[in-house]
């Protein structure tokens, strides 16, 4: 098939099918209450796999049976894909439901991995916020690229997939099809959270605000599993029935799905949940979230939003802020607190798990900006360290001697600042600002050093070191 015709056909899937939510109210009537279906392989029913409606959640027997009562508001039925199974994807978008209609059975066939999937990896895309066509086509040329390659990287042998946690459009819903697109040519499978702008406006309140999302995604909270790592897909973002009024919140029939999902979660597993806004700070009701997890010794949160990069563990749990795809609304190489375009990189090894940051258009190396300034008398040392959390060590060399650990300060990183900063910059969103934040590290020295040496080592003992004339 030409890349002409494979696009058309993307077009096609994404933009025209799964229509059915649409007519979902009229088959509603004429379908039973109880609905049935089998889990397979081949003809062998798979046991213990969750299905659920978004409000019930129940486990296929031992030959791969399960029945549930749907509630009257479902609109899909969805597996939680268990571990050592292919995901099920049309052009690698996810798509591990099924649109409630007039039937009342529905099944759902998997197909094994030809590998054990303890080890795998994911990336994490945050706020691609395409609005128009030439955002569209910085993804493409930029974004889609830096992915293909690492996907390359890794060989043909690994298992990769992706989660985008929201913004995936700005609300031009139109754009979604060219989000799937650039999807369909980074080659893994990709699921979807659902963002502030991929939201419906002016159709009533936040029950209606997701419809066109659904139909193009599905459900906008789900569960999956690859090897022993257990993925959690959230909606944190209520609508307030006002256009563009919004705030973070995880809806009760969430809660309650979600501990019903977790019951079937070891406590020794990895937990892995994403959502849009973050968690820690900006969801009104994350005690009660937390309250879920209690128990669980290794929980991630994957966020985005924000537009800035930010780790936080609040009880035990880590949650990762990333920045975006499409940095300060694709004005720019970085977001707005100087982390550069791009994305978070992801290794599970059975229920350990390590990451870092990935610089759009670098390689793993570049973890850290380093800038030095002329002030009187002296000079001014900066290091924005991105994806710094409390384990990482910010050293420093003046002339090959070592001066110690950078101090740790809040500050603005000066390129944003460049960029960025007043009512003129960015041209054409001036809204972007510089971001105030902690992940940056000072030092001041004499006007006589000739080279100064940074070097950032990360909780995993991964060292990444800038050296620059001064």
């Amino acid at each position: 098939m030409n890349r002409r015709s494979f696009l058309q056909s993307v077009g096609v899937i994404t933009g025209s099918a799964f229509i059915s939510l649409q007519t979902n109210a009229f088959d509603q009537l004429s379908r039973s209450k109880s609905i049935k279906g089998r889990v397979t392989e081949g003809k062998r029913g798979i046991a213990n796999v969750a299905i659920s409606d978004g409000y019930t959640v129940a486990l296929t027997d031992a030959k791969g049976n399960y029945s549930i009562d749907t509630n009257d508001k479902a609109s899909n039925i969805f597996m939680s894909t268990p571990a050592g199974y292919e995901f099920k994807t049309d052009y690698h978008i996810a798509r591990q439901y099924e649109t409630l209609g007039s039937r009342n059975e529905y099944d759902f066939e998997l197909q094994a991995l030809k590998r054990n999937d303890n080890k795998h990896n994911f990336i994490i895309w945050a706020d691609p916020q395409v609005k128009n066509r030439k955002d569209v086509k910085q993804m493409m040329d930029t974004a889609v690229p830096d992915v293909q390659q690492l996907v390359k990287s890794m060989g043909q042998d690994a298992l990769i997939h992706g989660i985008g946690v929201g913004d995936l459009v700005w609300d031009n819903h139109a754009l979604f099809p060219d989000y799937n697109k650039a999807v369909a040519e980074m080659g893994i499978p990709f699921f979807q959270a659902l963002g502030n702008h991929d939201m419906d406006y002016r159709m009533g309140g936040d029950e209606t605000s997701d419809k066109t999302f659904k139909e193009v995604f599905g459900p906008t909270y789900y569960s999956f599993n690859r090897g022993k790592a257990h993925y959690i897909v959230l909606d944190d973002v209520r609508y307030l029935g006002v256009e563009r009024s919004y705030d973070g919140y995880i809806s009760e029939n969430q809660l309650n799905w979600m501990a019903q999902d977790l019951k079937h979660v070891g406590k020794d597993q990895l937990v892995i949940v994403c959502l849009h806004i973050p968690v820690h700070n900006a969801v009104k009701n994350n005690a009660d979230f937390y309250a879920l997890l209690d128990g669980y010794k290794n929980v991630h949160i994957m966020s985005g939003h924000t537009h800035y990069n930010l780790n936080n563990i609040t009880n035990g749990i880590y949650e990762h802020n990333h920045g975006t795809v499409c940095g300060a609304w694709w004005t720019g190489p970085i977001c707005n607190d100087g982390t550069p375009r791009g994305y978070g990189v992801y290794e599970v090894n059975g229920n350990e798990l390590k990451w870092y940051y990935k610089s759009t258009g670098f390689d793993k190396s570049k973890q850290l900006s380093v800038f030095t300034e002329e002030l009187t008398n002296q000079k001014r040392l900066i290091a924005n360290v991105w994806n710094w959390d409390p384990e990482w060590k910010v050293e420093y060399f003046l002339d090959g001697k070592p001066m110690g650990a950078l101090e740790q300060q809040k500050g603005y990183d000066p390129l944003s600042v460049q960029l960025y900063k007043g009512d003129t910059l960015p041209a054409g969103r001036t809204f972007a600002e510089p971001k105030l934040m902690d992940h940056l590290f000072m030092a001041h020295y004499s006007p006589a050093v000739k080279e100064v040496k940074v070097v950032a080592t990360d909780r995993f003992g991964e060292q990444y070191a800038v050296t620059t004339k001064s």
